[in-house]
């Protein structure tokens, strides 16, 4: 026993309180880097970790500098319109400057407005001068079609038009499956759009709007969009047109889109863009419009009369000073 117990002669003090101290120097010296590093961190992504996230939890990205598609500004301290709608914005076409705004940022059902990023997703994908063939899905579409056939070969133009002049659900379940194979991918693809563009209080569930569980934006988002497809030359003219006389095959033979956006017919320099309602969504309007050098865009979202609305947003656009 005397043997396995260590005498002060046999125990080596300086190496081994030398070995502890180098240990718990090195773990500080690791601690401290950890914390550092989680310190860092915290200092760096304190936004990103406290961003909401959407319905199918995907976290929203930033966007890009050069896809900020709107930008706040300091409204004017005078001569505020009375708008209804329980969600409006305005917003100057060219610079993407925010002019007024009343809950802009509430998630709302938008109704046939999501049309509006349906469009803007077959003219980045789908030839219109291609054709395409109608499924039978696109047929048994509820409420608003323009009586497409089952297994009929249309040109895509025709059904752009009908999409967002008629505004028929069927139009955009065909051109959805002809340029994404699928509802479902085509529906993917609009939220990867949404994202892409910014859009962080926009989530889609339906390529017409007839479904409104799960299917919502906001009326900055939707602002953003609209300035974003308001870019493309064809559909500026679409959404412009009052209304079109298309022919069409046997037994048809010809079709007339009338457009549904009332100011396009009632206000000096309205170009567009895109009307809504459901009965959770409310009537919504997607207006833009230009007088002089000055082009605008209101949003009007659940509104007992969006055209009086727009009326308003736009005359109090106009009547600033550039």
């Amino acid at each position: 026993m005397r043997h396995s117990v260590l005498t002060p002669v046999q125990r080596r003090p300086r190496r081994r309180r030398r070995a502890p101290l180098a240990l718990l120097l090195v773990a500080a010296l690791a601690a401290g880097s950890v914390f550092a590093v989680r310190h860092l961190h915290a200092r760096t992504a304190p936004a990103a970790a406290a961003r909401p996230k959407h319905a199918d939890g995907i976290r929203p990205v930033h966007t890009p500098a050069p896809l900020r598609l709107l930008s706040a500004a300091t409204p004017p301290l005078h001569g505020w319109p009375r708008v209804g709608a329980r969600s409006a914005i305005l917003v100057d076409r060219d610079s993407g400057a925010v002019l007024w705004e009343k809950r802009d940022h509430d998630r709302r059902p938008i109704a046939s407005t999501t049309k509006i990023m349906t469009a803007t997703l077959v003219l980045e994908r789908l030839p219109l001068t291609s054709s395409v063939k109608v499924p039978v899905a696109a047929t048994r579409t509820p409420l608003v079609r323009e009586g497409l056939r089952r297994g009929e070969r249309v040109p895509a133009w025709k059904l752009f038009d009908g999409l967002l002049i008629f505004s028929g659900n069927d139009d955009a379940y065909a051109l959805a499956v002809a340029a994404a194979g699928s509802k479902p991918r085509f529906v993917k693809l609009m939220n990867t759009k949404a994202r892409a563009l910014g859009l962080r209080d926009t989530h889609f569930t339906s390529v017409s709007g007839v479904v409104d569980k799960g299917n919502y934006s906001s009326a900055w988002d939707l602002a953003a969009l609209t300035r974003y497809a308001l870019r493309d030359q064809r559909f500026r003219e679409t959404v412009a047109t009052k209304i079109a006389r298309v022919r069409w095959s046997a037994p048809t033979f010809a079709k007339v889109y009338l457009n549904k956006n009332q100011l396009l017919r009632t206000y000096r320099g309205a170009d567009g863009v895109k009307t809504g309602w459901t009965t959770l969504a409310g009537h919504c309007l997607v207006a833009s419009a230009h007088r002089g050098n000055r082009r605008l865009i209101a949003v009007l979202l659940h509104s007992v009369d969006p055209y009086r609305d727009a009326r308003r947003l736009l005359n109090f656009g106009f009547s600033l000073a550039r």
